[in-house]
């Protein structure tokens, strides 16, 4: 069987994910932290480390470009909520060899973890795009009067609500309180002129920021 790292800083996802994929690899280690995760990776020295993006202390950047430093061979899958561009992008060039996100199903994450063992590419169908545009010399959309008002919090905060994710949930993914998300989300809809989430989801969309 393959064997499986896991890497996220919610316990009870990480127990969710054992749940559904143990039947079809063996899970040999779990890090809730950074420097938790680079230690039991190089000592385990897992055949594919399936890693959580957003995390406390650099996220999943920053442990695959740590563990790559001392073992090139690793292998990782990012499974994260975000599908930003700028996360794949970020991800991909730092060294994973895929990336997923947590709606995917545990038929699918146990396709994906073969996958890239075999030295296959895996995306989900949505962030494949992004991937191939940034690598293929895609010269970058002009700069946007509007949007460079917001601080790259603010942008961050403004992707993830006009995707329709609550503030509970982006407070989740960027380790914020929900009331700091709810003042971020003020100053955007402030600095933009918008009313509401609907008005901000159309305003996102025409600039093909979703």
């Amino acid at each position: 069987m393959i064997r499986v790292y896991l890497v996220d800083d919610h316990a009870l996802f990480r127990a969710g994910v054992r749940a559904e994929i143990g039947a079809s690899v063996e899970v040999v280690g779990e890090a809730a932290t950074v420097d938790e995760a680079v230690l039991g990776i190089l000592d385990e020295r897992p055949d594919v480390v399936v890693v959580d993006v957003h995390m406390p202390g650099g996220g999943g950047r920053a442990i695959i470009e740590r563990v790559l430093a001392d073992w090139p061979e690793a292998v990782f899958l990012a499974l994260s909520v975000s599908d930003s561009a700028e996360d794949v992008v970020a991800v991909i060039r730092a060294g994973a060899r895929g990336y997923v996100t947590k709606t995917i199903d545990a038929g699918e994450l146990v396709n994906a973890i073969h996958r890239v063992r075999e030295g296959d590419a895996v995306f989900s169908p949505r962030l494949a795009g992004f991937v191939l545009d940034a690598f293929s010399g895609t010269v970058p959309a002009p700069n946007d009067p509007e949007l460079d008002q917001l601080t790259a919090r603010e942008q961050e905060v403004m992707r993830l609500i006009a995707r329709g994710y609550t503030y509970r949930e982006v407070a989740g993914n960027l380790h914020l309180s929900v009331k700091t998300v709810e003042t971020h989300v003020s100053a955007v809809l402030r600095k933009l002129q918008l009313s509401n989430r609907h008005e901000l989801t159309a305003w996102a969309n025409d600039r093909r920021l979703l």
